[in-house]
């Protein structure tokens, strides 16, 4: 839109317009945030699933206190 055919006229419209863009725009954040933990939660719950079948098929040692797992196959 060039700045010199704006019609002051309609400024009103167009507040009205953007206000309802930025009320979208945030109910759109909102939802993407709540999406976003939703699905780390997830994530945490499959990633301790996950150990849990690692610990019971021997793939994983149990950690040696230095931060780091150890695969049972280098072992072996």
């Amino acid at each position: 839109m060039d700045h010199k055919s704006f019609d002051p006229s309609h400024s009103a419209e167009l507040f009205q317009h953007i206000d309802k863009q930025k009320e979208v725009l945030k109910e759109t954040h909102q939802s993407l945030l709540h999406e976003l933990q939703k699905l780390q939660v997830e994530e945490e719950m499959l990633m301790r699933k996950m150990y849990e079948i690692m610990m019971a098929t021997g793939c994983t040692k149990k950690n040696d206190g230095s931060g780091a797992e150890h695969s049972n196959t280098q072992s072996q």
